[in-house]
């Protein structure tokens, strides 16, 4: 028993150590991982030819890229996706490429895929490469039955990083010449010796440090440390930081939490597929990341299906609504199909100029959900002109009504709101207080709005999520989130018992909403606007110039499953504490709290726990939390 209580002892200590530090900093902690300051844009091989790819499929979509104008329009990445490597030459450890289908790089007894990106260049675009992060990829898990996957001895198969990490860093980003680089994690989950094969000798055991859907059997802190040595890496041989890190761990390990300091991009989902049900999946894992995206960190829901499935030429609607939510939620944008086959109504709608610029707003705030049930959603985004961009979507199929309103918007309800309809790029008219709409069956209505501001001389923390960086979440142990839809998925089947929540990290900060979805309340008084948390948290806050003070209603949230621990709030500036509140607890009536900001630059906003909480975690509000 006296064993069993080290033992738990011991690892609740390697976790609580492993937790960020709650005390501030004064300097806004997060450090870009390459170049984006703005959602990276292109295209990408897999979705369109999984492993079935050639050096001239490639350059034939780069050509289209350029001449149709998507390149223009901001798509200029040409990613190589899993399928290009013959094997790694075991006397020295150096890839060799696959020349039959890159006839470029048989360059000699050292294959090269630099003629390739020198090619790239030459169009005025940018090129990327796709490894893993363990010994073995995806394809090689997955693909079995594809003729273009690694050969020779199983030493010779193990293409991935895993023990030539900083060899083949310098060989993608020095040699070779890309600048950015996806890097998937099956290595590290699908090689385990319960698969065939593994047990057939064909590939190495290694066992699984990634088990989806199953965060108590996942390494999370070994996972996050190859990244992190990857990131470094990275960082020695382009020390400029022209380069993109997209991380691929399908949501798992906590990703949510570690991504931002870890790649430039890292995937908050299970592969996307070209239905409708899966793309709302994947959009549902990163609608509730709002504080974990901005300018150089982005949150990926996986790349566009557009051209595919039910978002091709005869699903332009469905296509409009895919493309609508990942501009929105401003996240990366990927076109993952055989552009040579895409049909031009396809092009100019991927081209769209008002919605490709509400994704790439330089302010690069993530939308909030300003109204959701399970039938329809309103989402807001802050642009940085100081307009708002909304979408209504209709996740039905069948028609759905809608009342978009003033405080939606956070604008005054008593002021005319002037519309414009960004794919129409026309103007919709103004509304005074709300707007009705009725919209078809899977439909998303995507406008800008521009009107009189709520707080004329401010606006609320939650109306800008990029400037926030989440430095402890307060999250003590992980759970998995039930918010996203379950939809099947495209390779799986109802012989089981169903689709799980599979995403840990449920609890994290939100902007309007607790981190449990439920509205902001303090002792009964409804918050319609503010950040929620849990205590034992901080959040660092970047000010805009001149501005000269903030201030919050504070206190222990209704929803609150911890009743009993008391919290404290307080405010620090630039490393300065600058107001508190005694402890408080639940069912106490929310305080005021402000403080002057004057000469300020970054505030650190933490919820100190006082105590253990047996119940649960303590949820904390800061109702109203503004800047002025």
């Amino acid at each position: 028993m006296k064993l069993l209580a080290l033992s738990l002892l011991v690892a609740f200590s390697a976790q609580a150590h492993a937790q960020p530090t709650l005390e501030a900093t004064g300097r806004w902690q997060h450090q870009p991982v390459g170049t984006a300051p703005t959602p990276p844009m292109g295209w990408s091989s897999w979705n369109a030819f999984r492993v079935d790819i050639t050096e001239q499929k490639v350059l034939d979509s780069a050509r289209v890229i350029v001449d149709s104008g998507l390149a223009a329009a901001g798509y200029r990445s040409i990613n190589v996706d899993d399928g290009w490597w013959l094997k790694r030459r075991t006397a020295d450890g150096r890839l060799q490429v696959r020349t039959g289908l890159f006839p470029s790089a048989a360059t000699g007894a050292d294959t090269s895929l630099r003629p390739f990106t020198d090619r790239i260049h030459a169009m005025g675009l940018k090129a990327g490469l796709y490894t893993d992060i363990g010994r073995n990829a995806c394809s090689q898990a997955y693909d079995a039955d594809s003729p273009n996957l690694p050969e020779g001895t199983a030493a010779e198969r193990e293409v991935g990083l895993m023990g030539f990490m900083r060899q083949d860093v310098a060989l993608f980003f020095g040699e070779w010449n890309f600048d950015y680089l996806k890097v998937d994690g099956c290595g590290l989950s699908s090689y385990g010796r319960d698969r065939p094969h593994v047990a057939s000798g064909q590939y190495r055991e290694y066992k699984p440090t990634i088990v989806e859907g199953n965060i108590n059997q996942s390494d999370v802190d070994g996972t996050r440390k190859l990244y992190a040595g990857l990131r470094d890496a990275l960082r020695e041989v382009r020390p400029r930081g022209d380069y993109v890190l997209s991380v691929c761990l399908w949501g798992t390990v906590n990703v949510r939490s570690w991504g931002q300091d870890h790649g430039t991009m890292w995937r908050t989902s299970r592969d996307i597929a070209n239905s409708f049900s899966q793309m709302v999946h994947n959009f549902d894992t990163v609608a509730t990341r709002e504080f974990y995206a901005g300018p150089g960190r982005w949150n990926d829901p996986d790349m566009l299906e557009i051209g595919n499935g039910e978002f091709d030429g005869s699903h332009l609607l469905e296509a409009r609504t895919h493309l609508g939510l990942w501009a929105i939620a401003a996240a990366p944008l990927m076109i993952g199909t055989d552009l040579s086959k895409a049909s031009p109504a396809l092009i100019d709608m991927l081209k769209a100029p008002e919605v490709i610029a509400i994704n790439q707003d330089p302010a690069g705030h993530q939308g909030v959900i300003a109204y959701a049930d399970s039938d329809r959603q309103i989402l807001v985004k802050t642009l940085a002109d100081g307009r708002k961009a909304v979408l209504l979507f209709n996740r039905t199929g069948v028609t759905a009504k809608f009342t978009l309103t003033a405080e939606h918007l956070k604008m005054d309800a008593a002021a005319p709101i002037a519309l414009r309809d960004a794919w129409a790029r026309a103007d919709a008219g103004t509304f005074t207080g709300s707007k009705e709409f009725e919209l078809q069956p899977r439909e998303a209505l995507l406008f800008t709005a521009t009107g009189r501001h709520l707080l004329p001389r401010g606006y609320f923390v939650s109306e800008r999520p990029g400037n926030v960086y989440v430095a402890r979440d307060g999250i003590r142990a992980l759970e998995q989130d039930p918010i996203g839809y379950r939809a099947l998925a495209s390779w799986s089947t109802t012989d089981n018992g169903g689709t799980r929540p599979a995403y840990a990290g449920w609890g994290g900060p939100r902007a309007d909403s607790t981190p449990y979805d439920q509205a902001l309340s303090v002792q009964r008084q409804v918050f319609r606007h503010g950040v929620g948390v849990l205590a034992d948290s901080r959040l660092q806050v970047q000010v805009a110039p001149g501005s000269q003070r903030f201030t919050a209603r504070v206190g222990v949230d209704d929803s609150t499953r911890g009743k009993t621990a008391a919290v404290s709030f307080e405010v620090w500036g630039d490393g300065r504490r600058l107001a508190a509140t005694p402890p408080m607890k639940f069912n106490q009536p929310a305080r005021e709290l402000g403080a002057d900001l004057r000469g300020v630059r970054l505030i650190e906003l933490i919820a100190r726990q006082h105590g253990a909480e047996p119940a649960g975690p303590v949820v904390v509000t800061w109702g109203e939390a503004r800047i002025e």
